[in-house]
């Protein structure tokens, strides 16, 4: 049985891949070996020797000590995409509630109470004031084509609008999910001064904190509206604020609201809503858990934010898997000693990620419980798993 600690409510849909028969989930044990983990923060907590991973039911981590986990072997995954859909959605309503001043038009509607029969009159001699332009023709930069940018700018497309994206890093998942319609901005500064409307799909990281300030804002064009749904922090406030005083920006759109920004008329604060659908929490949930299911039963890392990638099949009868540092000579050291014990291996798979690597061995049968400790007393070696089919 694994035993995994429950941070936050969370969907039941985890128990499509944390069958009851394998796992016990709850939020009050104290020995577990994986986490499920939303918004609670992690930073403070006492880990057990028994932790094997923590999975975030969202794309963000900055509530987990991603470090710390790294040098402890703990792997980290988040479930990006799973909310794309919802946070897609929020952001093209955003782009037509400020092109045609909706809340300004609905919260004036609401000053007609009680003029009766004058209402429709007054509504149709009011209306004037509150006349938008049309997102058709019009041209948005997509700054990060991620799963949900990827989105954002198709979904754009289908709107006519026309798509400028900017990803150095564009994965070829999304590029092949990106419409052949979208052009492509060769660097950030086109992007901007193109763009009609600018939406940020990035993560934030020290080298994106404040990656859009006053620079960029010169480089826009007048009354551009600017739309954040990815994360606080990525642009620069006091320049935003002159650039809105100044009217070189139309409208800030933004789910990370704080006490400035909501006081700001030209700001539209919306209380971090973009994944806030049952939809994004169900997918979120499964993704998470089919997550750590598949890193707890067979050693598969995929989404992890700290750990390399490695999803090799379980095609022998006894597998092991190691984290160690990202040094000459591991993987040799293993396996001399896996031969030496005349094992056979059967399939392999070495991965590494900046200064840690992931490393598993499948052999055709099960050998000594004793090699498994060899190999983690290894200079190098963080953590050592050990699977039976």
């Amino acid at each position: 049985m694994f035993n995994v600690k429950q941070l936050n409510p969370i969907s039941d849909a985890i128990y499509k891949y944390l069958k009851q028969d394998k796992y016990t989930v709850s939020k009050d044990t104290q020995e577990y070996d994986a986490i499920l983990v939303r918004s609670a923060k992690c930073h403070d907590m006492e880990f057990p020797q028994s932790l094997e991973a923590i999975a975030r039911a969202g794309a963000g981590v900055n509530n987990i000590p991603i470090e710390r986990c790294t040098k402890d072997g703990i792997v980290v995954f988040n479930t990006p995409g799973a909310n794309a859909n919802g946070v897609k959605e929020l952001v093209l309503a955003a782009m037509f509630i400020a092109s045609r001043n909706i809340l300004e038009a609905t919260s004036w509607a609401k000053t007609l109470i009680g003029k009766g029969d004058e209402v429709l009159p007054l509504v149709e001699k009011g209306k004037s004031q509150f006349v938008g332009p049309e997102l058709a023709g019009k041209t948005l930069g997509v700054i990060g084509l991620g799963a949900i940018g990827v989105m954002v700018a198709n979904a754009a497309h289908s709107l006519d609008m026309k798509v400028i994206g900017y990803d150095p890093y564009i994965s070829i998942e999304s590029a092949w999910g990106l419409s052949q319609d979208v052009s492509r901005a060769h660097d950030l500064d086109e992007l901007i001064a193109k763009s009609d409307y600018i939406t940020l799909h990035i993560p934030l990281m020290d080298k994106t904190k404040k990656f859009i300030g006053k620079e960029e804002f010169a480089k826009m064009k007048s009354n551009v509206v600017i739309l954040n749904f990815a994360r606080n922090g990525l642009l620069d406030y006091e320049p935003l604020f002159d650039a809105l005083d100044n009217n070189k920006i139309g409208r800030y759109v933004t789910d990370f609201p704080n006490e400035r920004l909501l006081e700001h008329d030209n700001v539209i604060s919306i209380p971090h809503l973009g994944a806030s659908t049952p939809e994004s929490e169900e997918n979120c949930a499964k993704m998470a858990a089919k997550q750590l299911r598949n890193y707890l039963e067979e050693g598969r890392i995929v989404n992890s934010v700290n750990m390399p990638e490695c999803t090799l099949a379980f095609t022998g009868q006894y597998r092991i898997a190691v984290i160690h540092e990202n040094t000459s000579g591991m993987v040799g050291k293993m396996t001399a000693m896996l031969a030496e014990l005349g094992a056979n291996i059967t399939d392999m798979m070495n991965k590494s990620r900046g200064d840690i690597a992931y490393t598993v061995i499948n052999l055709d049968e099960k050998v000594a419980d004793n090699v498994a400790g060899s190999i983690g007393e290894m200079d190098g070696v963080i953590k050592v798993k050990t699977f039976v089919k």
